[in-house]
């Protein structure tokens, strides 16, 4: 699994319940599951960014010249934040340049992190959440399974 693979190198990890996502793209495929996990670690971006790429070619992932950027993928592993480390050239661009558009994205790091002030402006997660339109589509899989639901504040 992506995530024990995660957890052997980084150490342990707080994971975010699953998520079935509306794709955010204008190719026909079927939803994704998503979620968000938090760690500690010593690691520089680069190190970071090439942990994830690795991870993701164990899992099938190919990275070919000319693929569409929104197509169907076995994996996809982004790297959202590293601390308030803010980097706005090179790879990774930090925070990740799209994390405050993404509800697929904001809805699990709000029940991880919902207080975490993110970069430039310290907006949180669950802030942002609340501005986005309804669409495309989150449901949150582990409510079925008893999770605590998202807080009020979170709530868009």
């Amino acid at each position: 699994m992506a995530l024990g693979r995660l957890e052997t190198a980084l150490g342990p990890l707080v994971v975010a319940p699953l998520y079935l996502t509306e794709p955010v793209s204008a190719i026909p495929q079927p939803p994704f599951f998503n979620t968000v996990v938090l760690g500690t670690t010593g690691f520089a971006a680069e190190q970071l960014l090439a942990l994830t790429q690795e991870v993701e070619r164990e899992f099938g992932r190919e990275r070919h010249a000319g693929l569409v950027a929104e197509a169907p993928r076995t994996l996809d592993v982004d790297l959202l934040l590293l601390g308030d480390e803010q980097r706005f050239a090179g790879a990774p661009l930090l925070p990740h340049p799209r994390l405050r558009l993404r509800r697929f994205v904001l809805a699990p790091l709000c029940d991880v992190a919902p207080d975490w002030p993110i970069p430039p402006d310290g907006a949180t997660a669950c802030a942002l959440l609340r501005q986005l339109p309804a669409s495309p589509w989150v449901e949150r899989l582990a409510d079925a399974l008893g999770a605590t639901p998202l807080p009020d504040r979170c709530r868009p």
